[in-house]
């Protein structure tokens, strides 16, 4: 499997790409670039068995700790040997090693190598391990552990493990309950010269029928000052705000407490998030954000979207407001 990506700017690039130095604008880390985006040789001929070497998507349950960071231009894949086996009824176990990421700023990324923020390729030895059941009618359980170590940023290298259950009932008159807790805890890693400890919690709750839907929900990242819970491979843009304030976990950590809602009108989807931000050190409030989208898809192939999100600060970071128009085709 060969798969090649390509992007330029149309018109003026009046902002900060993280690779053309335009550092006074405010940051849409879609640089230009040309660079393969997945090759890799996969062999099926054991039963119930992939195998995968090479560069490659890889995507673990909802996102949160291993993704291909799908909204921006430049995919986030990974130089890695999987397997996938399917042997045992209901159960996927995914495991894997992993020697570099090549995350979204890409190989055209010149910043000096001091921080894990902003570098196209990182360099690691990294054993990961998930395995989902889904043979018990309540929902899915799914165990897992991600050990990261950093080649060259030995202070972001953490080992993570945790346990994730998420599920649906049927109610009355097509009604659904729908429910998910997860939790994780993280501590440093072979080469991190700190010593700690910290704990990541998610629950959330929720109704749906047909195309509606409405979810409570609370995340909780624990920071002890110095140290937080970090989830640097995950599809971030997805999590804590579409403002992206949130990206890297404050040291004092991050309480997240949402409502969605979503539904569809003339063909339209449209969804709703409001987020209250809080420290999880001393629950100093951080602030707190509206996320609004609406998506049309004009036929099988192409969509139409408008995205919108508006950070208000209190006492974390600055206000923030991002506009989004795109379309999209499949071909």
């Amino acid at each position: 499997m060969l798969e090649a990506e390509h992007l330029s700017t149309l018109g003026a690039d009046n902002y900060n790409s993280t690779t053309n130095r335009k550092t006074a604008y405010s940051t849409i880390a879609d640089p230009e670039f040309s660079e393969i985006n997945q090759g890799y040789l996969s062999y099926s001929g054991i039963s119930d068995t992939q195998l995968k070497y090479g560069r490659q998507r890889i995507v673990l349950d909802n996102h949160r700790f291993i993704g291909n960071v799908g909204w921006r231009q430049n995919e986030q894949t990974f130089d890695a040997f999987t397997v996938v086996n399917k042997s045992l009824p209901g159960t996927t176990l995914t495991a894997g090693y992993i020697h570099n990421v090549n995350r979204v700023f890409s190989d055209q990324s010149k910043l000096p190598v001091a921080t894990f923020a902003n570098v196209g390729n990182a360099h690691m030895k990294s054993p990961i391990l998930n395995v989902s059941y889904k043979g018990w009618s309540a929902g899915e359980v799914v165990g897992y552990g991600y050990l990261l170590d950093y080649a060259d940023f030995a202070t972001s290298s953490t080992q993570t493990w945790g346990l994730r259950f998420t599920g649906e009932r049927a109610l009355a008159n097509g009604l659904k309950l729908l429910y998910t807790a997860e939790y994780a805890t993280q501590s440093d890693y072979k080469s991190n010269p700190a010593n700690y400890r910290v704990d990541y919690g998610f629950l959330e709750g929720g109704l749906g029928k047909g195309v509606h839907s409405l979810k409570l929900g609370y995340e909780r990242l624990e920071g002890n000052g110095t140290k937080s819970f970090q989830t640097p491979l995950a599809t971030l843009h997805a999590f804590n705000g579409w403002a992206d304030i949130f990206l890297a976990t404050p040291a004092t950590g991050l309480e997240d407490a949402y409502l969605a809602a979503g539904t569809a009108l003339y063909g339209v989807k449209l969804a709703a998030i409001y987020h209250d931000y809080r420290a999880d050190q001393g629950n100093a409030r951080y602030g707190s954000e509206w996320d609004l989208q609406a998506t049309r898809a004009i036929d099988k192939n192409c969509l139409v979207g408008v995205k919108y999100a508006t950070y208000n600060a209190k006492t974390f970071a600055a206000d923030t407001d991002k506009f989004w128009l795109w379309a999209e085709a499949k071909f």
